[in-house]
């Protein structure tokens, strides 16, 4: 059983693990602890620990632009791949913008070289509505009307 609850800063250090293991890095900046603990005090960020079985399995970060309907879904990052934990997390993520925020959009951005994010975003029902150069990487800017 996957559920949401909010983060606190004791999920820190677990999360700066996820960020590091299982390719997780190539398509993601990792954060420091500091820079965790900065956004997690902003007032329109949200930090969603992802639960399975009651045990941690990720996390999610959103950032709510409430006034304007939107929230940038920013971060989603699971321990252990390929089980269908993200996809159930996204589900309930939605759940949440929509009926916690009172969201109708949600956006975000996703390395061209990912993938394996692209397929499971447009299996979602996300679609890209631009494009930039960042760096040498092409980001790909996907939405989701709820």
């Amino acid at each position: 059983m996957v559920s949401l609850r909010k983060s606190s800063e004791k999920d820190i250090s677990s999360f700066i693990e996820m960020e590091k293991s299982d390719g997780a890095s190539l398509y993601i900046i990792p954060y420091s602890a500091q820079k965790h603990r900065q956004e997690m005090r902003q007032n329109d960020v949200i930090y969603l620990s992802i639960m399975f079985n009651e045990s941690l399995a990720g996390f999610i970060i959103l950032a709510a632009k409430v006034a304007l309907g939107s929230v940038e879904f920013r971060r989603i990052v699971v321990g252990s791949k390929g089980n269908g934990i993200g996809q159930l997390a996204i589900g309930a993520m939605e759940v949440y913008c929509r009926d916690v925020l009172s969201c109708s959009r949600i956006w975000l951005d996703v390395f061209e070289s990912n993938k394996r994010g692209q397929h499971i975003y447009q299996k979602l029902g996300y679609r890209q509505f631009n494009a930039e150069q960042y760096g040498d990487k092409v980001l790909l800017y996907m939405e989701k009307q709820l």
